[in-house]
């Protein structure tokens, strides 16, 4: 069982920075992706950002130039970078991990950290 823990979440003005940190409880090169997810209310869960065991990464359409994501192997952590946040960026953020099983895909969610981004 992956555990995963998210923190650096907080109340942002727009056009600030914030970056995310997620621990996981097992060496992240095991799994087969890693990746942030967020959930506005009424809203459903969308993919952020993701990065795979051999490095590539992908981006919502909303955060292309704005975010970026990365990871640490050695350290466990998976973290993601957040520049002009603007209001619509407000969201729970959840880290996830991907684990490829024989019946499909095996996913692993954080706790969530709140981002709120202010006008």
């Amino acid at each position: 069982q992956v555990q995963l823990v998210e923190s650096g979440g907080g109340l942002v003005q727009a056009g600030g920075s914030l970056r995310l940190s997620c621990a996981a409880s097992q060496n992240i090169y095991t799994l087969n992706a890693m990746g942030w997810y967020r959930q506005a209310p009424g809203k459903q869960r969308e993919l952020v950002a993701s990065i795979t065991r051999g490095g590539s990464t992908n981006f919502a359409d909303s955060v292309k130039g704005r975010f970026s994501i990365s990871r640490d192997n050695a350290k466990n952590m998976v973290y993601l970078q957040m520049n002009s946040l603007r209001p619509e960026d407000t969201a729970v953020y959840y880290c996830n991990a991907a684990e490829f099983v024989p019946w499909g895909t095996r996913n692993y969610w954080g706790q969530g950290t709140q981002v709120t981004v202010s006008s």
